[in-house]
């Protein structure tokens, strides 16, 4: 079996990479029966020559390699037939954009393995960026609260040589006495996000009851799952898997935590089904008292209403008019600051892709290489030899194309 490292080819370029040049060289001892290779590039976060410098093979072209691997969506114009690729398809959910990308695949006799379903047997994914999301997207709200307070001065975490700098950096946060932050969501996103919380000096955890009650003068921060901030229209008991099955059937209940959190960092997965966080006509009522939302989640026109828009890495900030619903200037008086960048973990690639790489090392590669005992990869390959796998059926009225 020959592995080559694709080029990333989508605009705008992203510099993350499925394997760091020493998990190549790992790979390459783990597996001594493959041959690896990397495509040339030079937007990558490591360079060329670091993967030289692991005895890496570099070429230009990867078409005599069985299986290529990448992060993002390969451009359609850059997909080899007859070859087994690995990357974010971003099609599993319908998306409209792509539905000519799985057209081609299947077109052109591809086999995808899409990073996004390769799940283990009793559920619960194996990859993904979310960690860093969580990370990236805590540290650009206390970037926000300097920005807008006049407080401090945060470089910009795409500027941050690694994560260790921007962990160095976060030493100039100064929070008011009395600070409250309020984190919606348990899982990688979330859990990166209290990574950042932990590192700011002087910052406690709290239960969500003693959110509410506690007279502490301190700096809080209080971390929801859905039972917290969801209740049930009759007034029932709340049961979480009557809350996946049937979400219509409850209301938010974060009015108690926005009445007093002052910064809030979304990091929850949402169901269009569900109710919205926090409403329009919510974030208008004089006892709404939020100031800084860093969107991590960044459903747009979804459950947190002052997310207008994604925005960039370049202009990660915006403001949120609550009595106008308009975007506005993310320093007036009157605005709630936004941030909702829906790329963060490309503000640190280096160090995202290492942590994604070692997942993909250990977890993934060994059941591709030898034995899919476990059928890892059988479960996540979407299409495979000019058809949808019967695990990825329900996508054949999205490629015949029928209105999604």
């Amino acid at each position: 079996m020959k592995i080559g490292i694709v080029k990333e080819t989508k605009n705008p370029p992203d510099k993350r990479v499925p394997l760091s040049p020493e998990q190549c060289k790992q790979l390459t001892i783990d597996f001594p029966e493959i041959e690896l290779v990397v495509q040339s590039s030079d937007i990558r976060a490591f360079s060329d020559i670091e993967y030289k410098n692991q005895g890496i093979n570099v070429v230009d072209d990867i078409a005599d390699c069985d299986v290529l691997i990448g992060v993002k969506e390969v451009n359609k114009e850059a997909l080899l037939p007859n070859k087994t690729y690995f990357y974010f398809s971003h099609t599993i959910k319908k998306q409209p954009y792509n539905r000519d990308l799985l057209r081609l695949m299947l077109d052109k006799n591809i086999k995808m393995v899409d990073y996004e379903t390769l799940t283990y047997p009793k559920k619960g994914r194996i990859l993904g960026f979310g960690r860093y999301a969580g990370i990236v997207g805590a540290y650009n709200a206390f970037l926000a609260y300097g920005l807008k307070s006049g407080t401090y001065d945060l470089k910009p975490a795409n500027q941050c040589h690694d994560y260790k700098e921007l962990r160095q950096e976060l030493k100039k946060v100064k929070l008011p006495e009395g600070y409250k932050i309020i984190i919606s969501g348990e899982g990688r996103v979330g859990k990166g996000a209290e990574e950042i919380l932990h590192e700011v000096e002087g910052i406690f955890e709290v239960s969500p009851t003693d959110f509410l009650t506690s007279n502490r003068k301190g700096l809080i921060y209080t971390q929801l799952s859905v039972k917290d901030y969801n209740k049930k229209k009759d007034g029932g008991k709340f049961e979480v898997q009557d809350f996946y099955n049937h979400p219509e059937l409850f209301e938010s209940d974060f009015k108690r935590f926005s009445d007093i959190g002052d910064m809030y960092i979304p990091c929850h997965y949402w169901d269009a089904r569900a109710p919205f966080i926090f409403s329009k006509e919510d974030a208008k009522h004089p006892d709404f008292n939020l100031k800084i939302i860093a969107d991590i989640s960044c459903d747009i026109d979804g459950p947190v209403a002052s997310t207008l828009r994604p925005s960039t890495i370049e202009e990660p900030l915006y403001g949120y008019n609550p009595q106008t619903e308009s975007e506005t200037n993310f320093m007036d008086t009157n605005s709630i600051g936004v941030m909702a960048v829906d790329n963060l973990p490309c503000e640190l690639p280096r160090d995202a892709s290492e942590d994604f790489g070692n997942e993909l090392l250990t977890k993934v590669l060994p059941s591709l290489i030898r034995e899919d005992s476990e059928t890892i990869i059988e479960r996540a390959t979407i299409c495979e030899k000019g058809k949808l796998t019967s695990y990825f059926s329900y996508l054949q009225g999205y490629v015949d194309g029928e209105s999604i």
